[in-house]
């Protein structure tokens, strides 16, 4: 794990994971332009490192499915923010892969699974002793819709996202008594730099499938946009969760195209 580490000043601070593209790079500049220290925290080292000079923030090179790393990244911000830390958003996450369970790549089930569940349970229990000290801590979890239903291919991806809802619905519970909120955001369609690509493992014609027709799917700066306003709520206020999409999509089947022709739906048009 590699880090840039300017002095921490007395700001409110924030890690954001998978702060290297899409959603986590905006939520970071968000966060920053909104007065916090963002702790910019990715496998990329150098796209994070560009994203925390731009913004002054911090940059700390981290897989969070790995138990040593998520271990020296809460030794870093302990030791940065004096054992107090105001803010994790949780959005380091992924979907690898449509195909329907019979044909299913255990690698991929696995892999989403690791990091849409354990990489968050790792970092939320390295870092909640520092979100407990800071006296109003937050947890923001960074789920889907698709954490909300099924669709046909998506169950390795659904299934890790309902496991983001369900680890959202239990810290809650089991932090109560605790001075931290546990909020969860759960975006729709969000055209994002690399979701879909990554998703079909390159091949941008599929991904570019995924939004065609749509005249305004959500884009990161939105989601950034609600991310920041649900941790800048007053610290009684918890917004348990807020489901977002565009107004084109009423559901992860229904989805408003324009001229796509004679286009049915498939799996592939269901994001998010």
């Amino acid at each position: 794990m590699s880090t840039s580490s300017p002095t921490h000043d007395s700001r409110r601070s924030v890690v954001v994971t998978g702060a290297s593209s899409g959603i986590g790079a905006a939520t970071a500049r968000r966060l920053a332009h909104e007065g916090f220290h963002v702790f910019c925290v990715a496998r990329r080292s150098e796209r994070i490192a560009v994203i925390a000079e731009e913004i002054g923030g911090t940059a700390i090179t981290c897989d969070v499915t790995s138990s040593e790393e998520v271990a020296a990244l809460a030794r870093t911000v302990h030791e940065m923010t004096g054992g107090r830390l105001d803010a994790l958003v949780n959005n380091a996450g992924g979907a690898f892969g449509l195909a329907p369970v019979a044909e299913a790549d255990t690698e991929q089930w696995r892999a989403m699974y690791e990091v849409n569940v354990i990489g968050l349970m790792q970092v939320t229990r390295a870092l909640l002793p520092d979100l407990i000290a800071s006296g109003a801590g937050t947890i923001l979890n960074v789920g889907s819709t698709a954490g909300r239903g099924a669709y046909e291919g998506g169950g390795g991806y659904t299934a890790a996202k309902h496991g983001t809802k369900v680890v959202s619905e239990t810290l809650r519970l089991e932090l109560w008594d605790q001075p931290v909120r546990v909020c969860e955001i759960a975006p729709g369609m969000v055209r994002t730099d690399e979701f879909a690509t990554v998703r079909f493992d390159g091949d941008t014609e599929r991904a570019e499938a995924v939004y065609a027709g749509v005249a305004e799917p959500l884009v990161a700066d939105d989601i950034a946009d609600a991310i920041s306003w649900m941790l800048t709520r007053p610290a009684h206020v918890n917004i348990d969760e807020l489901v977002i999409r565009p107004r084109a999509q009423a559901a992860q089947h229904k989805v408003h195209r324009i001229d796509v022709g004679a286009i049915a739906p498939t799996p592939e048009s269901v994001e998010e």
